[in-house]
């Protein structure tokens, strides 16, 4: 953090584009996250990013550390329809799509809209539902509708999914495919607070005599708003020589002798995307490459996959991510 105020302090600038009203929204919804939310500034901050930027967020962490209600408090920070999906083995398409029902009056057949019809909408333990009803998100994830028995029904903006997973207990679950990995922009990893946050948890806790967390929360961006601001996030600059440098890390991925699988070309698009989010948060009309490594773990972590060989030896995707931003020159 030290080092990042020293840059600001050194980047003397005048802004193209009026990022104030983006700034102040930024931490306004930091401000009323907080008062529940203890020591996961990393987490909030990357859900910000991601909102901003138009993407999905993979949420995963054992439980208890408070992905859920950090999910449920962001989506009641906008003033937008939130909801949430319980996924279970048994969960079927249709229990999260919608279905044709059956009009005896009008002798047709009239479409009830699922739980996916919403804004901001959380999926818990998205890894417990069956591949079939995981591939019920692929399309609307993309591209933001759903089609059935022949008719396209539009999401309405903004459209943004949470889906949350337990790395630790796997017996029942179901992996998600890397098709459907790649469709999330970030996957966030949820770590257990520190000694001095418990404290705080424990006391804040204490201190709302039993108020339900929600009851603190107030609606601080609206959706009229959140499109002002993204057309904003399009506006930011990103010189060619940083382009080159986001295509080089991503190239380096796919060849790696330490990955089976590297980025996909979704995945340049998704770190250019962060960064100049990233950038816009931070005050800035144009990316630094600092933006670019900021985001390049979240982005690409769940994307690709470790060679057996390097699996077996403790290395993480974030290691060799690491490597390679470390082993390409950055642009100045």
């Amino acid at each position: 953090m030290e080092s990042e105020e020293i840059q600001n302090k050194e980047l003397k600038f005048d802004n193209r584009i009026p990022l104030e009203e983006l700034r102040n929204s930024v931490e306004n919804l930091k401000s009323q996250l907080s008062k529940i939310i203890i020591g996961q500034e990393e987490f909030i901050e990357l859900l910000i990013v991601s909102l901003l930027a138009n993407g999905h967020v993979l949420i995963e962490g054992v439980p208890g550390v408070a992905k859920t209600i950090t999910a449920k408090l962001f989506a009641q920070t906008l003033k937008t329809d939130f909801s949430r999906v319980q996924f279970t083995p048994d969960l079927m398409p249709s229990d999260v799509l919608g279905t044709s029902v059956f009009n005896g009056k009008t002798s047709s057949f009239e479409f009830k809209k699922g739980p996916i019809f919403s804004n901001i909408v959380l999926i818990d333990e998205i890894n417990r539902a069956p591949a079939k009803t995981q591939a019920a998100l692929f399309e609307v994830m993309e591209e933001r509708q759903i089609t059935i028995d022949g008719t396209e029904y539009k999401m309405p903006p903004p459209f943004m999914v949470l889906a949350t997973q337990n790395p630790v207990e796997q017996e029942g679950t179901y992996a998600l495919p890397e098709a459907q990995l790649d469709r999330f922009l970030f996957k966030i990893s949820v770590k257990y607070p520190n000694l001095e946050d418990e404290v705080r948890i424990l006391q804040t806790h204490h201190d709302r005599k039993g108020s339900s967390p929600q009851s603190q929360i107030d609606a601080v961006l609206t959706p009229e708003k959140l499109e002002l601001l993204r057309q904003q996030i399009q506006e930011i600059r990103v010189e060619e020589k940083l382009l080159q440098y986001i295509a080089e890390i991503v190239t380096k991925t796919r060849n790696h002798p330490h990955l089976f699988l590297g980025g996909s070309p979704r995945a340049s698009l998704a770190i250019m995307n962060a960064s100049k989010s990233y950038a816009a948060i931070k005050g800035r009309d144009f990316v630094i490459p600092e933006d670019i490594k900021r985001v390049l773990v979240p982005v690409l972590g769940h994307r690709i996959i470790l060679s057996p060989e390097r699996e077996m030896e403790g290395m993480t995707t974030e290691n060799v991510i690491e490597i390679i931003a470390q082993s390409i020159e950055i642009p100045r």
